[in-house]
């Protein structure tokens, strides 16, 4: 085999590891979900789990060290010796853009080096915000931005297909029709799609926001990884020791530039220096040399620069604006009086800790079974943005199930025994008399009631003699809550008849969490 054959086949590898990497990663997404049983057998935050920047953000938050991020010093550790060989064999987001780059067609020109430099101010900014108390990196983080938008918009989505689809077929294609798609169905619903239907808040703008990274391709190819990754910059100044780079070989090799122009992250410059801080090896250059040239080596002359030129004024001013951004927050009303309808998952650590440790990955959104777990927009100010909360009025939190606390890959959400689950309050249920049909109509209801999942039940009843609606005096059964036995689950808010706002709501009053302590980093796989 000739050397450039060699090269290409090496290349071949390199889209055969993009490939393996992105079906592990959709395969955990899809067993991210409940299975009938209260466990999730696979370890579905992998990514997460190994991802430095999450890992680096989490424990300058925390002020210690997060053990469930620890697989990230291993990537870190990789990328000493091999450089940015996770951006081009690992990463899904990157192989997604890789993918998607032909459909844009030619791009402009080869952009200026200078302008990458703005991940690494970013990352700066980041990281001195997530020390200080501002909690910036999951909205960023390239596996929060891919697994937020196919889990709040194109998994559903492809729920709602298939049901449409399907419904079709059942009830106006042929009977012989039927024979197949119904197989089909059953095998799509017990292997890909959602164990129930799910709707989520904020899906298209995670999906805009989705689009919008992987549309920046038609600007200049890796767009999002060469200026705008977080992640990427924390590889990349771990890839400038790489003793493994690739580099130009000698100077003889002509004047064709083709590498230069071919470069998908522009780490090649015009006289032919591969900068190992921006390689990501996706042996595009090895391939396609006409010369055979670019070789690898091990610290040898003529290694690709190491050097990032980046402003000395710059990263301050990154770091200073990093630390400074959160002392604004204290001076919001939200500061003294939080939003009472702010319910956390049972498991939450205290507010300030749970932020700063959550990366807004939405997994236990994924994994809830109740669908009560939704993204919250600015209910928590600007930091709280796509952290969970629960939205009793759309689903509810199962009294039986631990999920959330098993999936989180940080420990934000505690991972919970049964036991310490039917004991977490993660709210109190209160009665609006000016809705709620015994007070306000003298009707009869107990759904309520019906569906309060406490051994004791936390919804009990007061025998009365009202007025109906119709004016006749009858004697009828009035609800209230005791409020010791109430867990704040939200079942009786979201089975509640009255149509738009529920009769009985459920409000943050009363969480068992601690406000002044980071708590426990427990819990998931």
């Amino acid at each position: 085999m000739s050397r450039p054959a060699r090269f290409l086949a090496k290349a071949t590898w390199r889209r055969i590891s993009q490939a393996l990497f992105l079906v592990l990663f959709l395969f955990l997404f899809i067993k991210t979900d409940y299975s009938g049983i209260d466990e999730l057998t696979w370890a579905v935050n992998l990514f997460f789990r190994i991802d430095p920047l999450l890992a680096a953000a989490a424990m300058l938050a925390a002020k210690t060290v997060v053990m469930l991020m620890l697989p990230a010093l291993l990537i870190l550790l990789l990328t000493l010796i091999f450089g940015r060989f996770f951006c081009g064999w690992v990463c899904p987001l990157g192989t997604l853009i890789d993918a998607v780059r032909p459909l844009f067609g030619p791009t402009g020109g080869h952009p200026q080096p200078g302008w990458r430099h703005g991940k690494y101010y970013l990352l700066f900014f980041i990281l001195a915000a997530a020390f200080f108390g501002l909690p910036l990196a999951g909205y960023l983080d390239p596996f929060s931005l891919l697994v937020r938008g196919l889990t709040f918009a194109v998994h559903p989505a492809m729920d709602h297909a298939a049901i449409t689809l399907f419904t079709w077929t059942y009830q106006s294609a042929p009977g012989w029709v039927n024979v197949v798609t119904e197989p089909f169905y059953s095998l799509l619903r017990q292997h890909i799609l959602p164990f129930t239907v799910k709707v989520y808040t904020l899906s298209v703008f995670s999906l805009l926001l989705l689009l919008a990274v992987l549309g920046l391709s038609s600007l200049h190819s890796r767009y999002f990884c060469r200026k705008l990754c977080p992640l990427g910059a924390l590889l990349a100044l771990n890839a400038r020791f790489a003793p493994v780079h690739l580099v130009s070989g000698s100077r003889d090799c002509g004047t064709c530039g083709h590498c230069h122009a071919i470069c998908r992250m522009g780490a090649i410059d015009q006289e032919r220096s591969i900068s190992k801080a921006e390689c990501i090896l996706c042996l595009d250059c090895l391939s396609h040399c006409p010369n055979a040239r670019i070789q690898y080596s091990w610290v040898g002359p003529g290694a690709g620069s190491g050097t990032m030129d980046l402003s000395r004024r710059a990263v301050l001013a990154s770091l200073a604006s990093g630390a400074l951004a959160p002392l604004v927050l204290p001076t919001r009303p939200l500061a003294r009086q939080p939003d009472p309808l702010l319910i956390r998952p049972p498991g939450a650590l205290a507010e300030t800790a749970f932020l700063g440790l959550c990366v807004r990955c939405g997994e236990c959104m994924k994994v809830c079974i109740g669908n009560v777990l939704h993204a919250a927009w600015l209910e928590a100010g600007l930091e709280g943005l796509f952290t969970p909360k629960c939205l009793n009025r759309i689903g509810y939190c199962e009294y039986n199930c631990t999920l959330c606390g098993q999936v989180c890959p940080t420990g934000a959400i505690r991972r919970l025994t049964m036991e310490e689950k039917h004991t977490t309050v993660i709210g109190r249920a209160y009665f609006d008399r000016n809705r709620c049909l015994p007070y306000a109509a003298g009707i009869p209801c107990i759904v309520c009631e019906e569906h309060c999942p406490t051994p004791d039940k936390a919804i009990k009843f007061r025998e009365a003699e009202v007025i109906n609606s119709s004016g006749e005096m009858v004697n009828l059964l009035q609800p209230y809550v005791v409020e010791e036995l109430c867990i704040g689950c939200g079942i009786c808010e979201n089975r509640c008849p009255i149509s738009g706002t529920a009769a009985v709501l459920v409000t943050a009053e009363g969480e068992s969490r601690h406000a002044d302590e980071f708590g426990t980093m427990g819990g998931g796989y």
